[in-house]
Formats: structure tokens, sequence, C-alpha cells
């Protein structure tokens, strides 16, 4: 298999390390969202108290929400970061899977890919 050329694997280090700063910081926001202990965390708020009892369910229920996104978003940091390793030991691009070249295409739309096209849509299949 020939190996990626010096410009793509500079151009998708480049996309990945822009990634990783992004999502980093849109982690971070989520999760001092989430931590808000209630609405009496709000400065807009007149009250220590919700208003009403479905107050508090829906407060749970958007700081749980808000956890949820951060722990995807934060797998999401460590696959860009798998992929920045490959990249330093000369194995980005090359599927997991089967061992085939991952398609530009793919990268390009997914630059933390670890699976080519057909293994990925394999393994969602299997589930």
């Amino acid at each position: 298999m020939k190996p990626m050329a010096a410009k793509d694997i500079k151009f998708f280090k480049e996309m990945l390390l822009e990634l990783r700063r992004r999502m980093h910081g849109d982690v971070s926001t989520i999760q001092k969202s989430a931590t808000k202990k209630n609405r009496a965390d709000d400065s807009d708020n007149r009250t220590s108290m919700p208003t009403h009892p479905a107050d508090i369910g829906s407060d749970n229920f958007d700081q749980e929400f808000a956890l949820s996104l951060a722990e995807v978003g934060s797998g999401r940091i460590r696959e860009v970061e798998e992929a920045l390793e490959k990249i330093e030991n000369g194995t980005y691009g090359v599927c997991e899977e089967c061992g085939s070249r991952i398609t530009k295409k793919r990268l390009e739309a997914i630059p933390y890919a670890a699976l080519c096209i057909d293994c990925a849509n394999k393994k969602s299949q299997k589930r």
C-alpha cells in the first residue's frame, strides 16, 4: 500500500488539531453549564427555589443531558487524539479492521475515522 502524501498528512494533522481545540472548548462549556446545581445558580433567577416541582425535574433532565453530551464529546476528543497518534507513528488513514487505505473523501468528512467505509458499514449492520 502506497503511503499517504506528506501534504495530505499535513492537511489532516492541521484539521485534527483545530478540531481538538474546538472540541475541548465545547466540552468545557457544556461541563460548566451542567455543573450548575439548580436554577438558584443562575444570576437571572430571583428566587432560590424553582417555582414548580416540574421545574426541578426539568433542571435534572437538562443537567443529565448536558453531562451525556460532554461524555460523547470527550469520546470524540479521544478519537481525535488517537488519529493524531497514528499520524505520528505512520498508520493514519489505515483501516483498523482490514488494513486497507481509508479514502481521502472519508477522512475529509471524518478525519478521526478508524475504519474504511466498508468495515464501518459492516460494523453498524452487526448492531
